[in-house]
């Protein structure tokens, strides 16, 4: 009896023991130092069974013809990623929202995420709505929102008698991300956009009018506004902020030692390594000199290192363009690269 008893309470104890040391691992480790790794597992899901991606990301029903871009993991050097479960993240987050705000990479990473839960729990109650700009996903059983709001500057453009003022010390849009439970921030790939594709006509900083300025001045002062923001309004007891990162484009084969390259069409497999050969952009600098500013914690999702690898994982002329010929070398397919976001994220998260 005595032994049985033993038994009994030693095995809680060494449970919570081995919960402490991969908590302790995952504390210790950095997850986004490592390579892509073949693993004949991948996907997470098949986009058969996720009927919510949209067009320009669903590259297999857009008539793909290479598989291998599925076929890769993620592989810290230092640690190994626990492999997500939905059911987890969905009694984690049981009656709790997470918002994604940003521009269309958002959307891919929202897209994402979406499929890795439904796929995975199979049939079960949802419901799809729309406010404005934001979207929500509600998976009912759990009452879990998985939002999006379509925000691409994070600060305000508003409409004057003047025209577009894209004004980089207004946050008005705020007001949507108060008494949140998780939210992951992005901005950036909308910064350089120019003639019929730019929203905006005038830059408006302090009582001053522009016709246009430096893009990368301009993104960091829209980004500090955005950080005095997050220390104005964020509790950090309620709500657990990310910021994306930078999410590359692959137009140029010279960034990874391919200069024959013209775009990112048919390319197969993963950069071989743990470096991108054309380094890391400017924009992660700025970033990450405005998260060092910020006093409430911000985590930084620092997917832009492990997306340079994957020159792989666009539509390419499989998105959209499947139609027109059109190139996407900036979004990522689904199944794809998001979906490793959304793994480092639930690690991050849950663990």
């Amino acid at each position: 009896m005595n032994f049985v008893w033993a038994q009994m309470l030693l095995i809680p104890l060494l449970l919570h023991l081995v919960l402490e040391l991969h908590q302790a691992n995952a504390g210790s480790c950095n997850f986004f130092q490592g390579s892509w790794v073949p693993d004949s597992s991948y996907p997470l899901y098949n986009y058969t069974a996720c009927p919510f991606i949209q067009k320009e990301f669903n590259c297999l029903k857009n008539a793909r013809p290479d598989q291998m871009y599925l076929k890769h993991r993620w592989q810290p050097q230092d640690c190994q990623l626990a492999r997500f479960d939905a059911r987890e993240f969905l009694l984690k987050f049981k009656g709790k929202s997470v918002m994604f705000v940003g521009d269309s990479l958002s959307r891919n990473q929202w897209q994402s995420l979406i499929c890795m839960l439904y796929a995975s729990v199979g049939r079960t109650k949802y419901n799809e709505t729309r406010v404005g700009d934001v979207s929500i996903f509600t998976f009912m059983d759990f009452g879990v929102k998985i939002m999006l709001d379509r925000n691409v500057y994070l600060v305000d453009v508003v409409m004057e008698k003047t025209g577009r003022i894209l004004n980089l010390d207004s946050i008005e849009g705020g007001k949507l991300w108060k008494g949140l439970d998780v939210i992951i921030f992005n901005t950036w790939h909308w910064w350089n956009r120019r003639g019929e594709g730019q929203p905006w006509d005038y830059i408006r900083v302090g009582n001053q009018t522009f016709k246009d300025m430096d893009r990368m001045v301009a993104f960091e002062m829209a980004l500090n506004t955005w950080a005095k923001w997050v220390d104005d309004n964020i509790d950090p007891a309620k709500t657990t902020v990310f910021f994306q990162g930078i999410s590359p484009s692959h137009y140029n084969g010279t960034d990874w030692n391919e200069p024959t390259a013209k775009s990112c069409v048919r390319q197969e497999e993963p950069v071989v390594g743990s470096r991108y050969p054309a380094g890391l952009p400017p924009a992660l600098t700025v970033l990450k000199r405005v998260l060092n500013t910020i006093k409430k914690p911000v985590q930084l999702l620092d997917i832009t290192n492990l997306s340079l690898l994957r020159k792989d994982g666009h539509p390419s002329i499989y998105g959209l363009g499947a139609a027109t010929g059109g190139m996407d070398c900036s979004h990522w397919c689904l199944p794809g690269v998001p979906d490793t976001w959304n793994l480092l994220l639930y690690n991050l998260l849950i663990l």
